[in-house]
C-alpha cells in the first residue's frame, strides 16, 4: 500500500499526541490537598539526625521534624498511618520536590531566596543557628574565628557549607553527603570539625555522651521551613495555618520537649509564621 503524505502527517501527530500523554503532559500538577483528598502523603525527612529526622532500627521514625510532619498531615486530615517518609539528603530536597516525588519536606530545610527560586516555603516552623561540633578533650576551637587551617565537615548543598565556603575560605572544607558521616570523620580524627546547626549538632552530641561537645556561639540564623511545590500556594497556606495552631496550641513546645528536650538545648521562643 502506497502511504500517502497526508496519511504519514497523520501518524506522526498520533505518534506525537500517545508521547505527551506518556510523560504526563494532560495531567494536572501534584498539590498537596489533592494527594490529602487521596488519604495519603509523602513526606521528605532526613533519617540520620538524632532528635530530629531519625530511623529507628526498628524502622520506625522519631525527631521534632517527625512531629511537625504529622502534625501538618492531621491538620490536612491525612493519618499518619498513610504517611510514606522518604529519605531527603541535603543536596536532593529541590529535585525532589521538583520532580513530584514528595508533597513536601521538613528537613532542617532552612529558607534562602536561592531556594525560593526553585521550590515553596511555608513556616517558619523553627529557628537555628549555625555552630560547631568538636571531639570533647577539644580546646583549640572556640568558634568560627578559630577555623583557620583545620579540616571542618560539612554537608553538600547544605546552607552551612555554603556559609563557611563563603565567609571562611581559609577553612579546609570537607563536604559529605550526610551529617552523620560527618560525625564519623570526627570520630576518627578525620575532621577537626563538624559544622551544621546547632539544634543538629546538640542531637550528635547527646547521641554520643561524653564524646563530642557544641561550641561558640550560633553565628547564623536559619529559618527552618517546609518545603513544597513552588505553584502550590493553596497547600503553602494549609500549612502555615498548621504551624500556627501548632504553636498556639503547645503542640509545637510539647514536640520539641519529647524530642529535643533530652539533649539539653534550651527551648527557644516559638517562630513567627511568615507568609512567604
Amino acid at each position: 500500500m502506497r502511504i500517502t503524505r497526508p496519511l504519514r502527517l497523520g501518524v506522526a501527530i498520533a505518534a506525537l499526541s500517545i508521547v505527551a500523554t506518556a510523560c504526563g503532559g494532560g495531567e494536572e500538577a501534584r498539590t498537596i490537598s489533592s494527594s490529602a483528598e487521596n488519604g495519603s502523603l509523602i513526606v521528605g525527612i532526613k533519617f540520620d539526625q538524632p532528635g530530629l529526622g531519625l530511623r529507628n532500627p526498628d524502622g520506625s521514625f522519631s525527631g521534632f521534624d517527625v512531629e511537625v510532619a504529622k502534625y501538618v498531615a492531621d491538620k490536612l486530615g491525612v493519618d499518619e498511618a498513610n504517611i510514606e517518609f522518604k529519605e531527603s539528603p541535603s543536596a536532593q530536597r529541590e529535585t525532589l520536590i521538583q520532580n513530584g516525588e514528595v508533597d513536601y519536606i521538613v528537613a532542617t530545610y532552612s529558607i534562602t531566596d536561592t531556594r525560593k527560586e526553585k521550590v515553596g516555603f511555608a513556616g517558619p516552623y523553627f529557628v537555628a543557628g549555625q555552630s560547631l561540633l568538636v571531639k570533647q578533650d577539644n580546646t583549640d576551637i572556640t568558634g568560627p574565628d578559630s577555623l583557620e587551617g583545620k579540616k571542618l565537615c560539612s554537608v553538600t548543598g547544605s546552607t552551612p557549607a555554603q556559609n563557611i565556603a563563603d565567609e571562611y575560605p581559609g577553612v579546609q572544607l570537607q563536604p559529605f553527603d550526610t551529617y552523620s558521616a560527618c560525625v564519623e570523620a570526627l570520630r576518627n580524627g578525620t575532621v577537626d570539625a563538624v559544622t551544621t546547626d546547632d539544634i543538629i549538632l546538640a542531637g550528635y552530641a547527646a547521641q554520643s555522651p561524653g564524646q563530642f561537645k557544641v561550641v561558640g556561639e550560633p553565628f547564623t540564623t536559619e529559618n527552618y521551613g517546609i518545603g513544597l511545590n513552588k505553584d502550590d500556594t493553596d497547600g503553602r497556606n494549609k500549612i502555615n495555618d498548621a504551624i500556627e495552631e501548632m504553636v498556639t496550641s503547645g503542640a509545637w513546645e510539647q514536640a520539641f520537649n519529647d524530642t529535643v528536650g533530652a539533649s539539653g538545648y534550651p527551648l527557644p521562643s516559638p517562630p513567627t509564621v511568615d507568609r512567604y
